[in-house]
């Protein structure tokens, strides 16, 4: 009979697989290490292994004990596989940008989580590097894995990654592309590939937000490059000691819009079901185009499932929002057909203004039309509530009329996108859409920047 002892013994050896559609204007062969065949279904499930078999080797790793890290998932989730096989306790730190998906997982597999805010600085006491390396000083018989600097993330993908990869390819990978996070993947399977062939490329995909292509061409950590980006699993504000510069031959960056559209396209022209850092890697692959030849074989990994961000990429609703999915906005009645079904949102001229405020607040708006009995006679927008309070302290309880505003133009709904931008100027905030039935629509600022 042949079978596993457990389900540890199931990670590594995973498939090559060919890419066929997206990569056709491509002169090479595009193979992806589809590390989704891992039974955490994610690449992490090797470092996560070989950093708990070194911490127990020498003692880091006691019996019983609890097993505490900073992950954006899918580290937490091999974690997790190895402490129920072993018999260890799980607390991981998870920042909020990381979606529900992969926080109900952890949990689903009996680990604790813990939640911290994405926007502040690494060194913040609230970040999710502190709160980890402080759990692991305040815990009795833990062990704090910090997989950003320990040599077990590198060793696991030299050891088992890079061979596997070599030997898949017969030896003739030319080209291996990989998102960077913690740097062990990279470095691990770089360092293997250039020990057996030193004119092997080694490409990094980065991300908008993060400092290590910079750091890379430059030398120079560059802190203005640092700001908020979506795209998960890739990108870093730190540089983690397992980034080995010196084995990675160039890096491209990848915009948040085009990582989650390519997310999206490998699901829908590949079938392949896939995380949010493989439309990374895929889209930086696609950038790079001018270094394959046709005798290349180009090597991507894919890092993890795309079932853990079925609310995100693949959720059509989250997508628009961000502005990720290309529609085409020709009309007044395109760009307000995401909210046509909401009533456009009035006051009155005999109204106090506290209650145009209260208004304001209510919905979250900006901009208010004004009503009297014969119709739309006016506006009043946050500027003008600006304005007349500094003058007047008391403008809450004033009739909306004595602060009143010019109406806002009215378009039909088949106006052009160009027309309408023209119509919204500094004095005019807004515009209105006739509904042809007595009623009106509003298109703000945001619904034209939303187009762009």
């Amino acid at each position: 009979m042949n079978y596993a002892e457990n389900i540890l013994e199931t990670i590594g050896n995973t498939p090559l697989v060919k890419l066929n559609v997206l990569t056709k204007d491509l002169p090479c062969l595009v193979l992806s290490k589809y590390e989704t065949f891992n039974p955490g279904n994610s690449v992490k499930d090797r470092m996560a292994l070989q950093m708990i078999h070194d911490a127990e080797a020498d003692g880091r790793l006691q019996p019983g004990g609890t097993i505490i890290e900073g992950t954006s998932g899918n580290t937490g989730m091999g974690l997790a596989l190895a402490a129920i096989v072993k018999g260890y306790k799980c607390i991981f730190v998870m920042a909020d940008k990381q979606s529900k998906e992969k926080i109900d997982i952890l949990r689903a597999v009996g680990a604790e989580v813990v939640v911290c805010p994405t926007n502040v600085e690494p060194d913040d006491a609230r970040s999710y590097y502190s709160v980890s390396k402080r759990l692991g000083e305040e815990t009795p018989n833990s062990w704090y894995v910090n997989q950003y600097d320990n040599p077990s993330n590198c060793k696991a993908h030299f050891l088992s990654t890079g061979p596997e990869i070599w030997e898949q390819t017969d030896g003739k990978v030319t080209h291996f592309v990989v998102g960077v996070g913690t740097g062990g993947t990279i470095s691990g399977v770089g360092s293997y590939l250039k020990m057996k062939n030193p004119n092997i490329k080694i490409w990094g995909i980065d991300t908008y937000g993060s400092v290590f292509k910079k750091y890379h061409e430059t030398g120079i950590f560059d802190e203005n490059e640092i700001y908020p980006y979506i795209t998960e699993g890739i990108g870093e504000d730190i540089l983690p000691k397992n980034v080995n510069f010196g084995v990675i031959d160039g890096f491209t960056k990848v915009t948040d819009k085009d990582a989650a559209i390519y997310t999206q396209r490998l699901a829908k022209e590949e079938g392949m079901f896939l995380g949010n850092s493989a439309g990374a890697a895929l889209k930086g692959l696609l950038q790079l185009k001018e270094h394959f030849t046709k005798d290349d074989v180009v090597v991507v990994l894919f890092h993890d499932h795309g079932s853990r961000y079925v609310g995100k990429m693949f959720n059509n609703d989250w997508m628009r929002d961000r502005g990720f999915i290309e529609e085409e906005f020709k009309t007044a009645a395109d760009l307000i057909k995401s909210h046509d079904d909401k009533p456009l949102i009035t006051a009155q001229t005999e109204e106090l203004v506290s209650h145009a405020i209260e208004r304001m607040k209510a919905f979250k708006i900006s901009q208010i039309p004004v009503k009297d009995a014969d119709g739309l006679v006016g506006s009043i927008d946050e500027a003008v509530l600006l304005h007349h309070f500094i003058a007047d302290k008391n403008i809450a309880d004033r009739p909306i009329k004595d602060i009143l505003g010019k109406p806002y133009p009215i378009v039909k709904k088949t106006a052009k996108l160009d027309e309408i931008s023209k119509l919204i100027t500094k004095e005019n905030q807004a515009v209105l859409v006739d509904l042809e039935n007595g009623n009106h629509h509003i298109i703000t600022k945001y619904d034209i920047i939303s187009a762009m």
